[in-house]
């Protein structure tokens, strides 16, 4: 089984990923004894994905391999395909990829004939964390139907916000866009803030990725967090169940006030754990 876009699955069947993970969470053992090898196929740097998917490999008994991009034939003019391929016969058993190139994916598909689970493409989808903001939501929520969320940032270029917005408006909830207005996506409801906030029962934050612009940011740090940034004044205009989310990695004091990072209402660091158990159960599925 290969994961590449969350719009691949029903939403019965990533109700299905959600409960393995949970499963795992509670426990659930499963123990390749090391006869399955993962290979982490990383072309962008990583360390949450890269690293919680080498940690669920080895929690479900996988050995790893951990491609390093900067000492590889990538330098001498290696595809990305060769390179995949090469995994493929050394015996990997599947292979996890992030690329920058949005859809790498399609270039691979019928020609591996292991399962290929997306880390990233792009700016354009990123599965396996989608799945665990859901698991985190689900497991505050209970429930997906009639939530609201805010994705508040550099929606433009996040593939978090893309494969979300999608994911989670199938499953029934209302997801608001907020931001600078550079950063504002045709089609998107997006909305001020400061108007929102109370209102929404997940305040999801992005970090703005200045390694996909071809220009700086137009305001400063300073003016960004004022404008845009989560402090603590903001936090208490919350309602009283919502929560607080971020994909990671965050810039203190830019999007995220550092007081805010670890606060009562913040899942940041339970997202990362969930994480692991719901890249236990897609490697689990994909091996199946």
């Amino acid at each position: 089984m290969n994961v590449l876009n969350l719009d691949d699955f029903s939403t019965e069947e990533i109700n299905q990923i959600l409960d393995l993970a949970e499963e795992f969470k509670n426990g659930k053992q499963v123990d390749y004894k090391g006869e399955k090898v993962i290979a982490n196929l990383f072309f962008e740097p990583s360390t949450r994905t890269h690293y919680s998917f080498d940690m669920a490999a080895l929690k479900l008994g996988c050995k790893t391999q951990n491609f390093d991009a900067e000492n590889s034939s990538l330098k001498k003019g290696e595809t990305l395909y060769d390179t995949v391929k090469t995994f493929e016969m050394f015996g990997a058993d599947a292979v996890v990829i992030r690329h920058v190139e949005n859809e790498y994916y399609k270039q691979l598909v019928g020609k591996i004939n292991i399962p290929i689970l997306n880390a990233g493409d792009g700016t354009g989808n990123h599965p396996s964390q989608s799945l665990l903001d859901l698991l985190t939501i689900r497991q505050e929520f209970g429930k997906f139907e009639g939530l609201k969320v805010v994705i508040v940032g550099d929606v433009t270029h996040s593939r978090v916000a893309h494969t979300n917005m999608k994911i989670m408006e199938r499953l029934g909830m209302t997801v608001y866009t907020s931001g600078p207005e550079e950063y504002r996506e045709e089609g998107t409801k997006f909305v001020d803030l400061d108007e929102i906030i109370d209102k929404v029962d997940v305040v999801m934050l992005l970090r703005v990725q200045h390694e996909r612009h071809e220009h700086s940011m137009i305001e400063t740090v300073e003016e960004y967090h004022k404008l845009h940034g989560l402090n603590m004044d903001r936090v208490n205009k919350m309602k009283e169940n919502a929560i607080i989310m971020h994909p990671a990695p965050f810039n203190r004091n830019v999007e995220i006030a550092d007081d805010v990072v670890e606060c009562s209402k913040s899942r940041i660091f339970k997202q990362i754990q969930n994480g692991v158990y719901v890249r236990m159960a897609l490697i689990y599925k994909a091996l199946k």
